[in-house]
């Protein structure tokens, strides 16, 4: 019994983009971006995008806009989230886009502090 190779083809068929659009390349450990990363184009890379691969000709037209997250992008172009940072980490490389990280949770203050500081606008408010 000789199995088909079409049918072997077939379930393999549709990695094979990904792995193309990757190049072959894991996502390099200082570009692992968090899913809420800002992402925006540069300005000196607009005359590049006619040279860029099919899928970063689509995140540079969904950054002629301004900014995206780096989940937005994998939204609006349908990818793997694994195979949009590998995408971007080529493009960061190239000088293509700029990635700024997630603005940090605010950092807890001293309640004591906080109470202070209302009780002081108080007193200025009633003139004690």
């Amino acid at each position: 019994m000789h199995e088909d190779p079409a049918e072997e083809l077939e379930l393999t068929a549709p990695l094979v983009p990904f792995f193309v659009m990757a190049k072959g390349r894991v996502l390099p450990r200082e570009s692992e971006y968090e899913h809420t990363a800002m992402i925006s184009a540069q300005a000196s890379a607009a005359a590049t995008v006619r040279t860029l691969a099919p899928e970063a000709r689509v995140v540079m037209n969904l950054l002629a806009d301004g900014y995206l997250s780096v989940a937005e992008v994998a939204a609006h172009t349908q990818l793997p989230l694994g195979i949009v940072r590998i995408l971007l980490a080529q493009m960061a490389e190239d000088g293509l886009i700029h990635v700024r990280g997630p603005v940090p949770h605010a950092e807890r203050h001293d309640p004591a502090l906080l109470t202070a500081v209302l009780h002081g606008l108080e007193r200025i408010r009633t003139g004690a």
